[in-house]
């Protein structure tokens, strides 16, 4: 392992911080089994189809994307799960998407050690952002209610700062913004692609949450440690700041 001076630790929040897969997708198949009852069908392809378009959505966003409110968003990805599953109704797309985003509020919960870890390196002198490609409009929303606002130093949601991870710059503004340089910054996420490469680029040390289980994608450079959840970031961290020993 690659050891440095780690001044400041940067965080994805979604399936890094906390169940975000787990958080949807029940608000998912909470919603298609309204509707369902309401129509008289399957909830199963429903639900299905809005996973489908979510999670193609995520993938493809552009900074474009980013200048639509998450409220239309959502609205919109309802009414194509529901074209899919072979309903048009406008309106029922607006309730659906109300609902959803009501049912996601009540599963916002942190991973378990993650508050451990986010006070242990507070207490150990270390300066902590919180990286997203989300939407302000949530984002803040969910920061709250996670209670963990007052444990970090800088915030940088996408909409906010005009910038996606992979963006080697957007790594390159954090560490500007919270005074370090890359060198003594560790990246945190789950996702390679977004989280983990333009941190490699940028000059960060890089930690893979691979909650997952991916594999490295063909002809990426490896990250400096990888590991299966939150819990093992802590050591991860610790560790790369211990000076390496040499023969005498």
């Amino acid at each position: 392992m690659t050891r440095r001076p780690i001044e400041v630790v940067l965080f994805d929040l979604d399936d890094t911080l906390h169940d975000d897969t787990a958080a949807y997708r029940r608000a998912a198949q909470r919603v298609a089994q309204e509707v369902a009852c309401e129509r008289g069908t399957s909830a199963a392809p429903l639900e299905a189809a809005y996973v489908a378009e979510a999670e193609a959505f995520w993938h493809r966003l552009s900074p474009t994307d980013l200048t639509v409110r998450l409220k239309d968003v959502r609205k919109g990805l309802w009414a194509r799960a529901l074209a899919r599953a072979g309903i048009e109704d406008e309106a029922l797309a607006e309730r659906c998407a109300a609902s959803y985003n009501a049912y996601r509020r009540e599963r916002v919960e942190l991973f378990p050690g993650a508050l451990e870890l986010l006070r242990s390196l507070r207490a150990r002198g270390k300066r902590i952002g919180l990286v997203t490609n989300g939407f302000a409009e949530t984002h803040h929303e969910k920061i709250t209610l996670l209670r963990i606002r007052d444990l970090l130093d800088a915030i940088f949601i996408a909409d906010e700062v005009g910038m996606l991870k992979p963006d080697p710059q957007l790594f390159a503004h954090a560490c500007s913004v919270l005074g370090a340089e890359p060198a003594a910054t560790a990246m945190v996420g789950d996702r390679y692609e977004r989280d983990i490469r333009g941190a490699i680029e940028t000059g960060l040390f890089t930690v893979w949450v691979n909650v997952r289980g991916e594999t490295l994608p063909s002809g990426a450079r490896a990250p400096d440690a990888v590991c299966g959840s939150i819990l093992e970031v802590g050591e991860i961290l610790e560790a790369a700041s211990v000076p390496a020993q040499h023969g005498s």
